[in-house]
């Protein structure tokens, strides 16, 4: 989610190198890869979006050919996207699946504390099949260190923290989002989550690339940031049927 507005600061598109990747993997099972372009095969395409795009038309979103959104709903544990309501509840009211999106500041509070403050504060899940379960941004630091100054074990330990607290509170493991390039560089490229937890992965090119280690294939790809939906634009690697299939659990 490269843009995002924080109660301090509005960060900058967070070091562009790779490019958002949140690939999200397991649970989309039987999804078929997108050869090339992103909207091949007539796979569903949506949007991600946070404060920085406002209150949102999502009629003319809708129009654009979105069936899915994600909202950022939280940041650490000091803010909460003051959009988010009109995001979340106008996709859902759109007759979109919806989703929301925690960004993360392993240097602020443990990933435990914060997959509370994001279930708090719009991050939960619920099993009405419109809903899909909530995704954790944990990328480029906008703020300082690349890997928020923790070691590649101490950022392993953190995503487990948050995944595993997120999953106790939901029933849902979170999706993650992240890039190739910062999770070699700040997990070490583990590949312990990915038997659980959907990738999403963000890269503005032709094709996903190379995904995070033990990945196989991606569910959801961000391609662009910016397109005829609002926001970045996102593709579900597989079938709507899958999509809904994700969102039930």
């Amino acid at each position: 989610m490269l843009k995002h507005t924080s109660a301090r600061l509005l960060a900058p598109r967070a070091k562009r190198r790779a490019l958002s990747a949140l690939a999200i993997g397991a649970l989309a099972a039987g999804a078929a890869l997108l050869p090339g372009t992103a909207q091949a095969a007539g796979n569903p395409i949506g949007d991600d979006v946070s404060s920085h795009q406002g209150n949102v038309n999502w009629s003319a979103t809708k129009s654009a050919g979105a069936q899915f959104s994600y909202s950022k709903a939280t940041e650490g544990t000091y803010y909460t996207n003051p959009y988010f309501a009109q995001q979340y509840n106008g996709a859902y009211n759109a007759g979109l699946i919806r989703g929301a999106y925690h960004f993360a500041t392993p240097n602020t509070t443990g990933g435990a504390t914060q997959a509370d403050y994001f279930v708090a504060h719009g991050g939960g899940w619920s099993a009405d099949g419109k809903t899909l379960p909530g995704a954790l941004d944990i990328e480029y630091n906008p703020y300082g260190a690349e890997c928020y100054g923790l070691s590649q074990a101490s950022m392993r330990s953190w995503i487990a923290s948050f995944l595993n607290e997120y999953h106790a509170k939901t029933s849902r493991w979170a999706v993650i989002y992240t890039t190739t390039d910062w999770w070699t560089t700040c997990t070490g490229n583990y590949s312990g989550f990915a038997a659980n937890d959907p990738l999403w992965v963000a890269k503005y090119a032709s094709s996903a690339g190379t995904l995070p280690a033990g990945w196989s294939f991606y569910t959801f790809w961000q391609y662009a940031d910016s397109g005829s939906m609002a926001g970045d634009q996102d593709t579900f690697n597989g079938a709507y049927s899958r999509l809904q299939a994700l969102a039930l659990g």
